[in-house]
C-alpha cells in the first residue's frame, strides 16, 4: 500500500529505535460498501468474464445495422476482412512462402502419414483440403495447416491398441477418419461454447516435456526404416523399442543404414545453417524434397529396391476421395474412437494456438483463440469427409512460412495448389521413394522440439515445474504418450489444488519512518508492532482451506504470544488480518471469520480486517447481522490506518486509567 506523505513527514525524524513504540495518528478512510447489483446483474458480469473476457461484441457498439452485418461476417470469416485490401505485393510475397512450405509439406505428408501407420497418400490429402478452410476461417497469417509428428505419433499408437493397421487397414483407416471427425468436433465445440480455458491446464512445463519426450519416441520408431528392421515391435516405450533394436540385429541392411546417415546428416547441416542464418531459411526447408528427389534418384540408378532398401511403392493419383461414408458412429469400437479424437484434438489445438499465438507476437498483431479452435475444429471436420486425419499448424512448416515471408493465410491456398498439381499429376515419381529417407525427415523435424534451453529455465526459476516436466517426459519415455500426458496434466491440477487448499499467510511488518507494512521475513529492516500480530492472506477463502487458515492463524497468535512471553514484552490486544490479495470468499470463509471472533473473544484479542475487496465486503455484511464482525472500530481501509487509529485508542484508554 502507498505511503502517505504526511505521515512520512512526521515521522521521517523519529529514531528507529523508539518507532516500535510510537505510531503518528493519521486519518482513518471510511471502508465503503460496493455498489448494490442485481442478482441478474452479478450473474452477467461473471458469465462474461468467464467465456467472453476478450468482449468481442464491443466493435458492433453504436454501428449502424449494415456495418454491423459486415462486421459479423468478417468476424465469421476473418479473409473478408483482409481480403478486401488485398495487392499483387503481398500475393507475390504468399506465392513465394506458399511454394516454400509446400517444398515442406509434400514429403512431411507422406512421412507423418506413415508415422500414423496410415496409408502416404493421406498425408498428402491432408495437406490440400484443410488448408483452404483455414485460409477461410483462420485468423493467423503465418500458420502453415497440415499434419504434425505428436498427433500422428498418438493417433496410430492409440488406434494400434485395438486394432491392426496390417490386417485390418479399412478397419483402421475408418477409426483414423472417425478419430479425426471427433477431434474436430471437440475443437470446434470449446471455440463455439468459449472453453477455450480448459486447454490451458496443459501448462508450458507439461508441454516442453511432453513434446520432448514425444520427439525421443518418435525418432526412435524411425530407427525401423533407418536400419533396415521387418519385424519391428508395436510398442511405444524405450525399453520395447530399443530392446527390439538389438533383438533384430540380423534384419539390419548396410545399404540402408547408410544411405540413412547420409541424407540425416544432410538434413541435420540444412537445418542448422537455417537456424545460424535465417535468411537461408529455404535450405532448411527445401531440403526434404531434395532428399526426396536424389534418394529417389539413387534408388532408380542402383536398382536399390532389390538391395533390401525399401520403398513407398505406388501411391494412388487424384484428388481426395470423400469419405463421409467411413465415418464410424456405432460399434464396437466407438469409446476408442471417441477417447483418440480427444486426446489428439487437446494436443493438436494446443499446438496450433500456441504456434500462431508465437508468431503473431513477433508480427504484432491478434490471434483469436477462440476463432483459431472453431477454425481448426471446422477444418478437422471437413477433413474428416475428404479423407484426411487430425491437421493443424505446424511449428517447422509455420517457421519457414513466416521466414519466407508469409503476409497472408494465401500462403496456405498456395501450398494446397501446390499439393493438388502434386495428386493430379506428380505422383507416380514418389513410387521409388525410400522410407529410410522419410525417416530421416522425420528425426530432423521432431528434434526441434527437444527445447533444452527452456528447461534450464523452468529448472531456475520454478523446481516444482521442473518436476512436472520431467514426469512428463519421464512417463512418455518410459511408459505411453497418453499416460505420460495424463501424469503431466494430474500433477499440474495436484500443483493448483495445493496452492487453493494450502495459501501462503505471512507476517508483516512495519518499515520505519512510513505506513508500509511487509512481510517481516522478506525486508529486514521491518519491525514488529507491540500488540498487534498483523496477517496477510494471499489467496481466494474458501471451502477448501478454511480449516487450514483456521488452524495456521490459531497457530501463529500461539507462536506469537509464546515470543511475546518470553521476552517479556506487552501482551498481544490485536490481530490484524489484511484482506489487500483475499478476491473472493464463500459461506465457509465467512464462518471462518465468524469461528475467528469467537476464538479470540475468549482470549480478549480483538480481530481487525484490513481492507477487504468488493465482493468480500458485500458478503460480510450480509452475514454480519448485528454480530460485530465489521464494526467500524474493526474495519479499516489500510493496514496502516488500522494500526494508528488503534494505537491511539490504546494511549486513549492507558491515559483515562492515569
Amino acid at each position: 500500500m502507498d505511503p502517505n506523505p504526511s505521515h512520512n513527514m512526521t515521522t521521517s525524524s523519529l529514531d528507529s529505535r523508539s518507532h516500535c513504540m510510537e505510531i503518528t495518528a493519521m486519518e482513518v478512510h471510511r471502508v465503503a460498501a460496493p455498489p448494490a447489483r442485481t442478482m441478474a446483474q452479478k450473474l452477467g458480469s461473471r458469465l462474461k468474464e468467464t467465456f467472453f473476457p476478450d468482449d468481442p461484441l464491443r466493435q458492433f457498439k453504436g454501428q449502424p445495422a449494415r456495418t454491423r452485418w459486415i462486421l459479423a461476417a468478417q468476424y465469421v470469416f476473418p479473409i473478408l476482412q483482409w481480403g478486401p485490401n488485398y495487392s499483387l505485393n503481398l500475393f507475390k510475397s504468399d506465392v513465394v512462402s506458399g511454394l516454400t512450405i509446400a517444398s515442406l509439406a509434400i514429403p512431411q505428408g507422406i512421412s507423418y502419414a506413415k508415422l500414423a501407420s496410415l496409408p502416404p497418400i493421406v498425408g498428402l490429402y491432408s495437406s490440400f483440403v484443410p488448408p483452404l478452410v483455414y485460409a477461410v476461417l483462420g485468423s493467423s497469417r503465418d500458420l502453415a495447416v497440415g499434419p504434425v509428428s505428436i498427433a500422428s505419433l498418438i493417433m496410430g499408437s492409440m488406434l494400434r491398441q485395438e486394432v491392426s493397421p496390417a490386417k485390418q487397414p479399412l478397419l483402421f483407416l475408418q477409426l483414423a477418419f472417425s478419430s479425426t471427425f471427433f477431434a474436430g468436433l471437440f475443437q470446434a465445440s470449446l471455440g463455439l461454447l468459449r472453453l477455450g480455458f480448459i486447454i490451458d491446464f496443459l501448462s508450458k512445463a507439461t508441454l516442453i516435456g511432453f513434446m520432448a519426450g514425444a520427439a525421443i519416441i518418435v525418432s526412435l520408431q524411425q530407427l525401423k526404416s533407418l536400419l533396415g528392421i521387418v519385424n519391428f515391435t508395436k510398442q511405444m516405450g524405450l525399453v520395447p523399442v530399443l530392446t527390439s533394436v538389438f533383438r533384430r540385429t540380423n534384419e539390419w541392411s548396410w545399404q540402408t543404414v547408410l544411405m540413412g546417415v547420409c541424407f540425416l546428416v544432410l538434413l541435420l547441416v540444412a537445418r542448422h545453417v537455417s537456424m545460424r542464418r535465417p535468411k537461408l531459411f529455404w535450405v532448411s526447408a527445401g531440403a526434404p524434397l531434395v532428399s526426396v528427389i536424389l534418394s529417389t534418384l539413387l534408388v532408380l540408378a542402383f536398382k536399390a529396391q532389390r538391395h533390401s532398401i525399401s520403398v513407398i511403392g505406388k501411391l494412388q493419383e487424384g484428388l481426395n476421395p470423400p469419405s463421409w461414408n467411413m465415418l464410424h458412429f456405432h460399434g464396437s469400437h466407438l469409446v476408442l474412437v471417441i477417447k483418440t479424437g480427444l486426446i489428439t484434438g487437446i494436443i493438436s489445438l494446443t499446438e496450433g494456438i500456441a504456434v500462431g499465438r508465437t508468431f503473431a507476437t513477433l508480427k504484432n498483431y491478434q490471434v483469436d483463440g477462440n476463432k483459431e479452435m472453431i477454425a481448426i475444429g471446422l477444418m478437422n471436420i471437413v477433413g474428416s469427409s475428404t479423407s484426411c486425419y487430425v491437421t493443424t499448424g505446424a511449428f517447422s512448416r509455420s517457421a519457414v512460412n513466416h521466414n519466407a515471408g508469409a503476409k497472408t493465410a494465401v500462403s496456405n491456398v498456395v501450398m494446397s495448389v501446390t499439393v493438388m498439381v502434386t495428386l493430379l499429376f506428380l505422383m507416380p515419381l514418389f513410387q521409388y521413394t525410400p522410407n529410410v529417407v522419410l525417416g530421416a525427415i522425420i528425426v530432423t523435424a521432431v528434434i526441434g522440439l527437444i527445447d533444452i534451453p527452456a528447461a534450464y529455465a523452468i529448472w531456475k526459476i520454478d523446481k516444482f515445474d521442473f518436476v512436472v516436466m520431467l514426469c512428463a517426459f519421464l512417463g512418455v519415455v518410459f511408459i505411453s504418450v497418453q499416460v505420460g500426458l495424463a501424469i503431466a496434466v494430474g500433477i499440474s491440477i495436484f500443483k493448483i489444488l495445493l496452492q487453493i487448499t494450502r495459501p501462503k499467510t505471512v507476517i508483516l511488518g512495519n518499515i520505519p519512518g512510513t505506513d508500509i507494512y511487509r512481510n517481516l521475513h522478506h525486508y529486514k529492516e521491518t519491525m514488529r508492532v507491540p500488540g498487534f500480530l498483523i496477517l496477510s492472506i494471499e489467496a481466494p477463502i474458501n471451502f477448501a482451506n478454511t480449516t487450514y487458515l483456521n488452524e495456521r492463524i490459531l497457530r501463529w497468535i500461539e507462536d506469537h504470544e509464546t515470543e511475546e512471553d518470553a521476552k517479556k514484552q506487552s501482551s498481544l490486544r490485536f490481530v490484524i488480518l489484511d484482506l489487500s490479495a483475499v478476491s473472493a470468499i464463500d459461506t465457509s470463509g465467512v464462518s471462518l471469520l465468524k469461528d475467528l471472533r469467537k476464538a479470540m473473544d475468549k482470549k480478549g484479542i480483538e480481530l481487525v480486517l484490513a481492507n477487504p475487496l468488493g465482493e468480500v465486503m458485500e458478503k460480510l455484511q450480509r452475514a454480519d447481522e448485528g454480530e460485530g464482525l465489521l464494526r467500524p472500530d474493526n474495519l479499516f481501509l489500510t493496514v496502516g490506518e488500522a494500526v494508528s487509529s488503534l494505537s491511539s485508542s490504546i494511549k486513549v484508554q492507558s491515559t483515562s486509567h492515569i
